[in-house]
């Protein structure tokens, strides 16, 4: 009989289980509690645009050994009862009285002895996805069993991406290939910068996207002077160079790259930022190796984009990607973190092109014993030419 499961075959996240147990066992956790969408999909396919709604908190136990524990309200136990998890326990919520307290206290006395140690991951990139108040009651009733930090022994897995992950993020990476494939055709009918981005997320879910959770860009004269605010509903302009930055989501996993085009001819000023990031992006491609800090890759961009001739931009050169648009870990000045085979990350260097505008290029790759392999396809080398 085929163990029911959801996304993956359940012997996928049996190997998950596993990998955060040893982990655990490491760090002399009894348990593990996972409260976010992405660490209870991570460890059971619960997948759902639900946890768009704050009103109910929810909750997963992986124990030291065995299978994990749902403690989730009454309205999710259908769809976590297609996933592998067996053991589902559930209160009807929302609940201002007892919204999962004493089922929670209850599984974790259950599970963990007197003075255990429960792993909840409280450092960098992480929240805690339940009211302080709940928190503050189940950490009064659990006594003297206590709950420590648990950041480590997530991030040590999680980082690690399974091939059948690296597919999952390769397929939704060629969602966003195809639908920027689209944008000299959606630009040109667009009207406004706010119309194209709109009409650029038609076009990834036409193109297979589940949803489009990330949206940003920018536009203007000699590059952008940011990439989060909203599409403006005016046209784009002649001599502006146009970014389209996604995070569309497949099947739970996430794509995040961008694109730049010229609109008309482009200044100069910005095709020798774009050849600075062009070259910088392929050094990497050329250099990076498990092995390597994320601080020495970052450090290898700027100095790519220097002996360019640019100068690069404040902030960071890319991140670890997954089930989050962002994971750990960030290619910046000061993540000392080591680069291991199987995760996957962006290459995204950014360069000022005049003072106040800059412009940032973004591939996503998976790092391979033999250095990365790309998951997007290859921005052009000539900086693309739309035609408003």
């Amino acid at each position: 009989m085929v163990e029911r499961s959801l996304v993956f075959p359940a012997a996928e996240f049996r190997r998950r289980v596993a990998g955060l147990q040893a982990q655990m066992d490491d760090a002399e956790l009894n348990a593990l509690l996972l409260t976010t969408p992405a660490d209870i999909f991570y460890v059971t396919g619960f997948l759902t645009r639900f946890w768009e709604s704050p009103a109910r908190p929810w909750f997963v136990i992986v124990p030291a050994s065995g299978d994990p524990v749902a403690v989730i309200p009454a309205i999710g136990a259908a769809l976590m009862g297609r996933s592998w998890v067996r053991d589902i326990r559930s209160w009807d919520a929302p609940d201002p009285d007892d919204d999962g307290v004493s089922l929670l206290a209850e599984a974790l006395c259950e599970m963990v002895p007197e003075g255990g140690r429960i792993g909840v991951p409280m450092g960098e990139e992480t929240h805690l996805r339940m009211p302080l108040a709940t928190y503050d009651a189940v950490s009064g009733r659990i006594g003297p069993r206590r709950f420590v930090d648990a950041t480590e022994p997530v991030r040590r897995v999680r980082e690690i991406k399974s091939e059948p992950e690296i597919e999952r993020i390769r397929a939704v990476c060629a969602v966003a290939d195809a639908a920027f494939a689209r944008v000299p055709e959606i630009a040109h009918g667009a009207g406004t910068l706010a119309g194209l981005f709109r009409s650029f997320q038609a076009a990834l879910l036409a193109a297979g996207a589940d949803w489009v959770s990330y949206l940003a860009g920018g536009a203007g004269r000699d590059g952008y002077g940011d990439v989060i605010s909203p599409a403006e509903e005016r046209p784009l302009q002649r001599g502006e160079v146009l970014m389209l930055d996604t995070g569309a989501v497949k099947d739970g996993y996430f794509c995040d790259f961008d694109r730049n085009y010229a609109v008309g001819r482009p200044t100069d000023a910005v095709l020798r930022a774009h050849a600075a990031l062009f070259a910088a992006t392929d050094t990497a491609l050329d250099a990076v190796r498990p092995g390597m800090s994320a601080r020495a890759v970052h450090g290898l961009l700027s100095a790519s984009l220097r002996a360019h001739g640019a100068t690069p931009a404040p902030g960071r050169f890319g991140h670890g990607l997954g089930i989050s648009l962002t994971e750990w870990p960030s290619i910046s000045p000061k993540d000392e973190t080591i680069l291991r085979e199987g995760m996957v990350l962006t290459l995204e260097p950014g360069a000022e092109v005049v003072p106040g505008r800059f412009m940032v290029h973004e591939e996503n790759i998976v790092l391979r014993a033999g250095g990365p392999e790309l998951l997007s396809k290859r921005a052009p080398a000539e900086l693309p030419e739309l035609v408003p």
